[in-house]
């Protein structure tokens, strides 16, 4: 629920708030250094935990007031004006229905979910997936997320991959964790159960972007987005190397893309992988490899700052069971190997 209590935590000195459920009430003083910048960049500096569209929304609307009148967005200010700000955070328009969903929560405070999504269950609703999806349910889980773009959801997922995925539960957590990812301060560890036996890890550069025929697929392109991946040896496997993956960039399919690039590809992959088993394997262990259902990927663990507390954030997604019995099978012996 989006209260007082979640926002006095960022304003309560600077901006004096009141706020019941949604419904928001808050004051500012134009300030020296102020004086002269136009409303909506005012607005934007005195109460980031919300979005410059939303505040220019409420501008328009008569909702954020200049001296208890009624100003345009573009309207400069002077010292000692006063901003009155009586709004309530609405649903989206675009937001879909909630639905009852049994989440696995990993983490969770008034201001931060951390929730450990399952194999096969889609993000973001979108043609062919209008219900069912995790947007759905989280909506039933907390419904205030209405209000929040794309649900709080900072970050996603693809459909067969597994593990954390980090939701922001107010505005201004959401604008924090979305500048924390942009400055590459989250960090997003993997595993992936990789084609191939590995000597030691490395590290990926590679541009990526949309596959010039089929836009489903990335590729690397000189023209594409910088992306580097990390990668180092957790475990050594029959025909295969369970890695550890850190992401420095979170490009569309990065980790996919750049194991087939330098020609170890995802167990399981349908879309950037390889058909059958290598040789040398047990009859069990080409079974397991072939059956494999999906992309042999999982966000393993999660570390961020607090977006309002500042304490640092360490969540882990257990290792799924299908994954963990692929590794068992195709397990040599039971000691890890790991690289120095």
């Amino acid at each position: 629920m989006i209260n007082a209590e979640r926002l006095k935590l960022h304003s309560i000195q600077e901006n004096p708030l009141a706020v019941t459920d949604r419904d928001i009430r808050l004051d500012h003083v134009v300030s020296e250094a102020d004086s002269g910048r136009r409303l909506d960049q005012v607005a934007a500096s005195a109460w980031p935990e919300f979005s410059r569209s939303r505040l220019t929304e409420w501008i328009r609307a008569g909702a954020l007031k200049v001296d208890e009148s009624t100003a345009k967005p573009k309207l400069r200010l002077r010292e000692g004006q006063q901003l009155v700000l009586r709004a309530r955070l609405e649903d989206r328009p675009d937001s879909p229905e909630a639905e009852p969903m049994k989440l696995s929560v990993v983490y969770q405070d008034d201001d931060v979910l951390v929730i450990d999504k399952p194999a096969g269950l889609v993000v973001h609703p979108g043609s062919g997936n209008t219900v069912g999806t995790l947007v759905n349910g989280l909506l039933h889980h907390d419904p205030d997320l209405a209000a929040l773009p794309r649900a709080g959801l900072v970050h996603r997922l693809d459909k067969d991959t597994s593990g954390c995925l980090v939701v922001a539960r107010t505005p201004i957590a959401h604008r924090r964790l979305v500048e924390a990812l942009k400055q590459r301060a989250v960090k997003r560890r993997y595993l992936a159960a990789v084609w191939g036996e590995m000597i030691a890890g490395g590290s990926v550069d590679a541009p990526l972007g949309r596959h010039p025929v089929d836009r489903r697929r990335q590729v690397v392109r000189a023209d594409g987005r910088p992306a580097r991946t990390h990668y180092r040896i957790q475990q050594r496997l029959a025909g295969a190397t369970l890695l550890s993956v850190n992401l420095e960039t979170g490009r569309t399919h990065q980790i996919r893309v750049h194991m087939q690039q330098i020609h170890y590809p995802l167990i399981g992959d349908p879309m950037y992988g390889r058909r059958g088993s290598p040789a040398g394997l047990t009859e069990a262990q080409r079974e397991a490899w072939r059956k494999f259902p999906r992309q042999a990927l999982h966000a393993w663990q999660l570390e961020f700052e607090h977006p309002v507390s500042g304490a640092p954030v360490r969540a882990e997604a257990p290792i799924p069971e299908d994954l963990s019995r692929l590794i068992s099978i195709l397990a040599p012996d039971p000691v890890a190997a790991e690289d120095a």
